[in-house]
């Protein structure tokens, strides 16, 4: 089966629909399907939910979603870098799922691994336990988390082969395994593919059983969120 799509909107052909539940790989805005975000928000579906560690900037990553009012609720663990955002929110426009970030790396690993729950003493005795099962193992309080399974992931990895194994740089391992794991249907953005064979099975950080279409960028963006320098001495 060929898994490789000649660009993002033809990944994204026939798969992504109004409604569904988005889940996007990423950490602030290293390793984020850049060319696939942008292909989402020019296929015009709307009334989605996003999974993501954080909501983008205004106009780059998730934010360009936000700006064209293509997504109805956020389930994120930071999202302090976009203003569009803080808006929306505080007008009731958006819906927000708060989610420590350790516990939405967990949610997204566990729902990939076919769990359906799990316990955490994280966010007991705060708004985030509000509403769920708490229980006592060892003298100690846990709150019920459940796990979380995206009708389609958006993953970015550095390099894959035609097969759909994939490999990570840096920071950009974070979330987007975890992601991977979690989709219906996987579709991954990659800067380099090679041949089956060409990478080194101890190398491999995402098997390819998990992966559904592959698209090439070489040459993304990269943008960061924040640019700090040392003053001239």
């Amino acid at each position: 089966m060929n898994k490789v799509y000649p660009d993002a909107a033809s990944a994204l052909a026939g798969i992504v629909q109004d409604g569904q539940t988005i889940a996007v790989g990423g950490f602030g805005l290293c390793g984020i399907p850049e060319a696939l975000i942008g292909a989402l928000r020019d296929s015009g579906v709307t009334g989605l939910t996003a999974i993501s560690n954080n909501a983008g900037v205004d106009g780059f990553g998730l934010g360009q979603l936000l700006t064209t009012r293509q997504i109805k609720k956020m389930i994120a663990s930071y999202v302090g870098e976009n203003k569009e955002f803080a808006r929306q929110y505080l007008a009731g426009e958006l819906e927000l799922e708060f989610t420590p970030q350790g516990t939405l790396a967990e949610k997204l690993r566990a729902g990939g691994a076919g769990i359906p729950a799990f316990f955490t003493k994280t966010g007991v005795g705060t708004i985030v336990a509000d509403g769920k099962e708490l229980r006592e193992f060892d003298g100690e309080q846990y709150v019920m988390e459940r796990s979380l399974v995206a009708d389609v992931s958006l993953v970015k990895a550095y390099m894959a082969d035609r097969a759909g194994n994939l490999v990570y740089r840096k920071t950009a391992r974070n979330f987007n395994p975890n992601v991977a794991m979690a989709g219906k249907i996987t579709i991954v953005e990659v800067e380099k593919l090679v041949e089956v064979g060409e990478i080194d099975p101890d190398q491999v950080h995402t098997p390819s059983i998990f992966v559904h279409r592959i698209v090439v960028n070489a040459n993304p963006e990269k943008r960061i969120e924040q640019r700090t320098v040392r003053a001239e001495a």
